[in-house]
């Protein structure tokens, strides 16, 4: 048996305590059934996708692989006053058809889970939810969730944590025991996993890791970035705010960011371009133009120069040394914390 396994394994029905994040529509079916078929767990990206396209998604995964997996929902609308109830209805119908296909479990980021727990558990879906503090993990427990997955700053895009996760996580643990908590935010090698396991975790969620895989359906310039780039090289703020404001996030220092800096770091409405459209995103449900400082996933199909687009990634790029399958992923990570266990 693995050194690795934890409660949560059984709880989720995996051999690995390992979760790769579902990053938005670059979390494809290929690239979780990679990480679910190698025994950690793979989360599909919801966010950001109709309905109709996230059963095709659950569907596409399934026929993949028989391993469990989990679909990733921003639920935003449902906390923050700049949504409207058009943008509610729009995450309700997206949890709604995760339900419907019976996804082993849904992740929530960025809201309550109250609107939520009692009809996935009656749907027999099990609830994630991703928080930045004690406060909120407390709260997400008292809401019936079924884990928490502590989020610290050190992570890349949209980051809810304001204090390091090696600070977070044993706080989290104590807080909500015995409710599994997970550790996400830094963490990109084997040490990390080891690191985080020894201070209470139960599990990891990694995303600007597995950004960088062969499956996942990112910007070729974007994985390059990240295998270049260290911790130094990464931005925390809220310059993206276009579509989801009062969101701090952490990306790469690009020329968008740059360009940004060298102007004073202006405010809303005085930054360099703002209002103009950088390029266009192919989707299936039909295309999307992008403007100047809009929040959004860089994916291949993107016609535009990927300077100026938000390159989301945490501290962790620092441990990333080279773009590899999602399977190689997982046993490079799986070997390394098994050592050091």
């Amino acid at each position: 048996m693995s050194r690795l396994r934890t409660p949560l394994c059984e709880q989720l029905a995996i051999e690995y305590p390992i979760l790769s994040a579902g990053f938005a529509y670059s979390a494809v079916p290929e690239l979780v059934a990679a990480v679910s078929g190698a025994g950690a767990c793979g989360v599909l990206g919801g966010s950001s996708i109709p309905a109709p396209a996230i059963t095709e998604r659950v569907e596409r995964t399934r026929a993949l692989t028989d391993r469990p997996f989990g679909l990733n929902l921003i639920v935003a609308a449902f906390e923050q006053s700049t949504f409207t109830d058009e943008d509610r209805a729009v995450v309700r119908a997206q949890f709604d058809a995760a339900l419907a296909a019976r996804v082993p479990f849904v992740v929530l980021f960025w809201g309550p889970a109250e609107p939520f727990v009692a009809d996935a558990h009656a749907a027999g879906v099990q609830v994630l939810i991703q928080v930045g503090s004690v406060e909120e993990a407390a709260q997400a427990a008292a809401a019936g969730v079924d884990a928490v997955i502590a989020q610290g700053i050190e992570a890349g895009g949209h980051v809810r944590g304001t204090t390091s996760i090696w600070e977070l996580v044993p706080a989290v643990v104590e807080a909500v025991r015995p409710l599994p908590v997970l550790a996400s935010g830094g963490i990109g090698d084997g040490e990390g996993v080891a690191r985080a396991l020894g201070l209470g975790a139960q599990g990891v969620s990694l995303g600007t890791r597995f950004v960088a895989s062969e499956e996942a359906f990112v910007h070729p310039d974007y994985k390059r970035r990240i295998v270049e780039s260290g911790a130094e090289d990464t931005v925390y703020g809220g310059l993206f705010d276009v579509g989801w404001p009062d969101a701090p996030h952490r990306v790469l220092r690009n020329r968008v960011v740059a360009e940004w800096e060298e102007a004073g770091s202006p405010q809303p409405g005085s930054r360099p371009g703002e209002g103009t459209t950088i390029g266009t995103s192919r989707r299936p449900w039909g295309d999307h133009e992008w403007r100047r400082y809009a929040s959004g996933m860089l994916t291949p199909d993107f016609g535009g120069d990927p300077e100026y687009a938000p390159m989301w990634a945490g501290e962790s790029c620092g441990l990333v040394n080279s773009i590899q399958p999602a399977a190689d992923i997982v046993r490079d990570l799986v070997r390394d914390a098994e050592a050091l266990l």
